[in-house]
C-alpha cells in the first residue's frame, strides 16, 4: 500500500520534482564523467611524461570528487527540506486519516529512493555516452594515439558515483525521518494559510551596515589586487576571504532594511502597477533567505573566476607555447672555475676533479661528441656563452629603486647576479628564434625581459637609475624601458631579466660562465624527432647519458616536445578541474534559487489569488512574477560578478607567467555563455513552474 502510496505521490508530484529530478541527473552525469577519463584504453598510448600528467589529472578529479559529493550531498538535503515544507498539508492529511509518523516517513523514504535509482539511472546513462566524448578531448589534448578508441564503461567509475550518492541518500533520509518527527498535526493543517510576515529592520541601521559593507568589501578588493604581493601565505590571504564573506552577508541583509523604504518614497513608482505586490514580495525573500543568497552568490563568484581564469591561462599557454619553443632543444652547462675545484649543484657540494673542470671549459657540443652523441642529429646549432658576474646583481641594477621595490617585492632574491650575455651572441640566438637583434655602443647596455611584473619594475629603475658602473667603466641604458627577448625555451614569458652588453665589454676570469646551445634535430618526420628527442630527454638508455652520470657531468636542457607535453598536461589538468568545479557551482547555486522560488510560489498562491479578486489580469500577474523571480536571481549573480571582477585580476596577478589580460576577453566571453545557458535555463525553468503553480487555483 505505502509503495503504490508513494509511486502516485511521486507522478502526481512529477511537476514539483522537475526541478530537482534534473539536478540529481546533472549532477550523477558529471560526477561519473570526470571520474571515467581513465578507462580509454587509447590514451594509454603516450609518452611516459605525458602519461604521468593524465594520471596526475586523475588522482586530482578523485580528490576533489570528494568535495564535489560533498556539495551536491548538502544540495540534494537542502532540495529536500524545500519540498517536505511544500508537502506539509498533504502529510497533516495523512495524520487526520490515522496514519502515524512512522508511516508517513515510510512514504518519504519509498519516494525518495524511487526519486533516487530513476535519476541514478538516467544520470549514468547520459554520463557514459557523454563520457566517450570526454575520452576523445581528454586524448586529443595530450596528443594520445586515436587509433585504438572503443566504447568504454568504466566500472569504477560506476561503483563510485552508485556509493557516493549512496551515502548522500543516507543522509536525505535521516534529515527525512527527522523532520517528520517534528511535525504537529496543527501545523501541517494550517502550513498553507500561514504568510511569512514582513519585518522592517531599522532603515537607519541598514544603510550603515550597508555602507559598513561596501567598504569591507572595498578593502578586500584592494587587498587582493593592490596589495597583491602582501599575500604570500593561506593565513594573510584568509584575511581577505572571510572580509569578502561577511561583507556579502552586510549587503543583502542591509538591502531588505532600505530598499523598501526607499522606494515607498517614490509614490509614482511604488504604486504603479503590481510593483508594491513585487517589492513587498522581493523584501520578503530577502529578508528570510540571506544566509542562501550569500552562499549562491559565492558560489557564482568562485564559477566565474575558475572558468574564466582557468580558460584564459590554458588559451594563453596554447598560443605562447609557439612563440617560446622556436627550436627542438636547449642544452646548457656551466664552467667551473678552476681556482676553486668547487661547484654548488642541487643543493650539496661536489667537489670536481681535474677531468671535469676541463670538460667544463669547452662547449655543449664538445661534451656531446665526446661522450659519444652523434652531433649530425642536430642541425641549426647556435652556441654562445652567459656570464653571471658577482658584483652585478639585481640589487645594484635596481640602484635608486632598491628599497622601494624590496618594500612591495619582498619576495625576490635580490642578491643573485644578473644574466649577461654579449649583444651578437645574443643575436645569433635571436636570428635563430626569429626574434628581433639589437645593437649598441660600447658604453651602452640594455636589458630583456618579458615577465609582467618584472617588467615594471626593471622600467622603473632604468628610468631613476640609467648607468652601471662596472670594471671601472660606466655603461649608459640605450633605452628607458625593457625590450622583448628570451633565450632559454619556456611554456610562457617566463624572463626575469637579461642584461645585453656591447662585444667590447670585459671578461675576467673570475666571472661565472655558462655554455649555452639551442638547435634542432636533424629528422623529416615527427617519429624521427620524437626518437631523437628521448635521448636528449632522457627518456630511453643511451649511451650519452651513461657516460655523463659516470664522469658525473651536469648537462642539463629543455626540449620543445617536453615542455609542449607539460604545458598541455598543465592547462588540461587546470581547465578539467575549473569546469569540474564551476559546472558543479552553477548548477548547485542555480537549483537552490529554482526551489525556493518554487516553493515559495506554492506557498504563496494565495497572495497570487487575491491579486485577481482586486482586478489583476493574468497579464499583470505574470509580468509580476517574472519581474520578481528574474530580479531574484539576477541579485546575487551581480554581486558574484564585481567580486569576480577583483578576483580574477587577483588570480590573474598570481600567475603573471602563464596568462595575461588580454587572452581574458575570449574566457569571459565562453564563461558568460556557459553560465547564461544553465543559469537561463534554471531561470525560465523557475518562471514556467511557477507560473503553473499559481494557476492551481483558478
Amino acid at each position: 500500500m505505502l509503495f503504490k502510496l508513494s509511486f502516485r505521490n511521486m507522478k502526481k508530484s512529477f511537476k514539483d520534482y522537475a526541478i530537482y529530478f534534473l539536478t540529481l541527473v546533472l549532477g550523477v552525469a558529471i560526477f561519473y564523467m570526470f571520474n571515467s577519463i581513465d578507462s580509454q584504453q587509447a590514451m594509454i598510448e603516450v609518452s611516459q611524461s605525458t602519461r604521468e600528467m593524465i594520471q596526475l589529472l586523475i588522482q586530482m578529479l578523485g580528490m576533489v570528487s570528494v568535495f564535489i559529493a560533498i556539495v551536491l550531498g548538502f544540495l540534494i538535503v537542502y532540495a529536500n527540506n524545500f519540498l517536505i515544507n511544500r508537502r506539509k498539508r498533504e502529510f497533516g492529511i495523512y495524520m487526520s486519516l490515522g496514519m502515524g509518523r512512522r508511516q508517513i516517513s515510510g512514504i518519504i523514504l519509498l519516494e525518495t529512493i524511487l526519486i533516487g535509482i530513476l535519476s541514478l539511472a538516467v544520470g549514468l546513462f547520459i554520463g557514459i555516452f557523454a563520457s566517450q566524448f570526454m575520452s576523445i578531448l581528454v586524448a586529443k589534448l595530450f596528443e594520445a594515439d586515436m587509433t585504438e578508441f572503443t566504447f568504454v564503461f568504466s566500472k569504477d567509475a560506476c561503483i563510485k558515483t552508485c556509493i557516493y550518492f549512496a551515502v548522500m541518500y543516507i543522509a536525505v533520509i535521516i534529515f527525512n525521518t527527522l523532520t517528520i518527527s517534528r511535525y504537529k498535526l496543527i501545523n501541517l493543517l494550517t502550513a498553507v494559510k500561514k504568510n511569512e510576515k514582513v519585518k522592517l529592520k531599522n532603515p537607519i541601521i541598514s544603510i550603515l551596515i550597508f555602507i559598513a559593507s561596501s567598504v569591507l568589501l572595498g578593502y578586500a578588493y584592494y587587498l587582493v589586487t593592490g596589495g597583491v604581493y602582501e599575500l604570500r601565505t593561506g593565513e594573510q590571504l584568509l584575511k581577505p576571504i572571510l572580509m569578502g564573506v561577511i561583507g556579502t552577508v552586510g549587503i543583502f541583509w542591509s538591502l531588505s532594511g532600505f530598499i523598501l523604504r526607499l522606494i515607498q518614497t517614490r509614490k509614482s513608482v511604488y504604486l504603479k502597477g503590481t510593483n508594491m505586490f513585487v517589492l513587498r514580495q522581493l523584501n520578503n525573500k530577502i529578508n528570510t533567505n540571506i544566509v542562501s543568497m550569500t552562499v549562491i552568490c559565492l558560489m557564482l563568484f568562485m564559477t566565474i573566476s575558475a572558468l574564466s581564469s582557468s580558460l584564459s591561462i590554458q588559451s594563453a599557454l596554447d598560443s605562447q607555447l609557439e612563440k617560446f619553443t622556436p627550436v627542438d632543444v636547449n642544452l646548457y652547462k656551466t664552467a667551473y672555475l678552476p681556482e676553486s675545484y668547487v661547484s654548488s649543484y642541487s643543493g650539496k657540494t661536489i667537489y670536481n676533479t681535474e677531468e671535469q673542470i676541463e670538460d667544463s671549459r669547452h662547449p655543449v657540443s664538445y661534451t656531446l661528441e665526446t661522450n659519444g652523441y652523434d652531433m649530425n642529429n642536430l642541425k641549426d646549432i647556435v652556441e654562445i656563452p652567459i656570464y653571471a658576474i658577482p658584483e652585478w646583481t639585481l640589487k645594484y641594477s635596481l640602484g635608486n629603486y632598491y628599497e622601494k621595490a624590496k618594500s612591495q617585492f619582498s619576495m625576490l632574491t635580490y642578491d643573485t647576479p644578473e644574466t649577461v650575455i654579449k649583444i651578437s651572441d645574443y643575436n645569433k640566438v635571436a636570428a635563430l628564434y626569429g626574434n628581433e637583434q639589437y645593437s649598441l655602443n660600447d658604453d651602452e647596455y640594455m636589458v630583456l625581459c618579458d615577465f609582467e611584473q618584472m617588467i615594471n619594475i626593471r622600467d622603473e629603475a632604468l628610468k631613476q637609475n640609467p648607468n652601471i658602473e662596472i670594471n671601472g667603466k660606466t655603461y649608459h641604458a640605450k633605452y628607458k624601458e625593457c625590450k622583448d627577448g628570451f633565450v632559454l625555451m619556456s611554456t610562457s614569458n617566463m624572463n626575469a631579466g637579461i642584461i645585453l652588453v656591447p662585444d667590447s665589454f670585459e671578461i675576467k676570469e673570475e666571472y661565472t660562465e655558462q655554455y649555452f646551445l639551442a638547435a634542432n634535430y636533424n629528422a623529416q618526420t615527427e617519429e624521427e624527432k620524437i626518437e631523437l628527442n628521448n635521448v636528449l630527454a632522457g627518456e630511453v638508455d643511451s649511451e650519452l647519458f651513461d657516460n655523463l652520470s659516470e664522469k658525473e657531468i651536469n648537462l642539463e636542457g629543455m626540449t620543445k616536445i617536453s615542455l609542449t607535453e607539460a604545458s598541455k598536461g598543465l592547462s588540461t589538468i587546470i581547465i578539467f578541474i575549473a569546469i569540474y568545479l564551476g559546472i558543479v557551482f552553477l548548477i548547485a547555486s542555480s537549483a537552490i534559487l529554482a526551489l525556493k522560488q518554487l516553493t515559495e510560489s506554492s506557498d504563496n498562491k494565495q497572495r497570487y489569488t487575491i491579486l485577481r479578486k482586486i482586478g489583476c489580469d493574468e497579464k499583470m500577474i505574470n509580468q509580476a512574477l517574472f519581474r520578481q523571480i528574474f530580479i531574484f536571481f539576477m541579485m546575487p549573480l551581480l554581486l558574484a560578478i564585481i567580486h569576480s571582477i577583483f578576483g580574477i585580476k587577483f588570480i590573474l596577478s598570481m600567475l603573471a607567467a602563464l596568462a595575461s589580460p588580454d587572452e581574458l576577453l575570449p574566457s569571459i566571453i565562453v564563461t558568460a555563455v556557459i553560465i547564461g545557458a544553465i543559469y537561463g535555463l534554471y531561470f525560465l525553468a523557475t518562471y514556467f513552474g511557477s507560473k503553473n503553480i499559481i494557476k492551481e487555483e483558478e
